[in-house]
């Protein structure tokens, strides 16, 4: 049996270094990055027309009501959309996987909208609602935990 000398200890110590670099790099080359969306820096022009229309939103009598239950997400126009047509789009954006964002279009009944949600959409969601009704147009934003 031979005995390592102090060389051998140092090339050791080197090489373990750079197979734990090369790991690293490995393991991030293969994150699944997504971006917030498709078109970031479009939207990001778009910025002060958002502000705007969140303005808007916040002007209205109440605020839109959002209840989970049982695999159904419910978003709840206040009354004074109530005899209005109402043009938009409710969005469920998951940050962490695009693969569980959800996109409708706005389909009322008595004021609500609802949208059966598949099960593998848990965790963290940010729910977004564009909406114009008579030329005016809203925005709505809240963070969700789905379970």
């Amino acid at each position: 049996m031979t005995k390592l000398n102090w060389g051998h200890k140092i090339a050791l110590v080197y090489l373990l270094f750079v197979a734990g670099i090369i790991y690293l790099v490995v393991q991030a080359s293969r994150q699944n990055i997504d971006l917030v969306t498709e078109n970031y820096y479009a939207e990001e022009i778009q910025y002060q027309q958002r502000i705007d229309e969140k303005n808007n939103t916040q002007s209205l009598s109440a605020p839109l009501e959002i209840n989970v239950h049982q695999g159904v997400l419910t978003v709840s126009f206040p009354e004074e959309f109530s005899q209005k047509e109402l043009k938009g789009e409710v969005q469920l954006y998951c940050p962490s996987d695009a693969k569980k964002d959800l996109s409708r279009n706005l389909q009322m009944e008595s004021n609500k909208m609802m949208i059966s949600l598949p099960e593998q959409n848990q965790g963290f969601h940010q729910l977004k609602v564009k909406w114009e009704a008579e030329g005016v147009k809203y925005y709505f934003e809240k963070n969700l935990m789905l379970n």
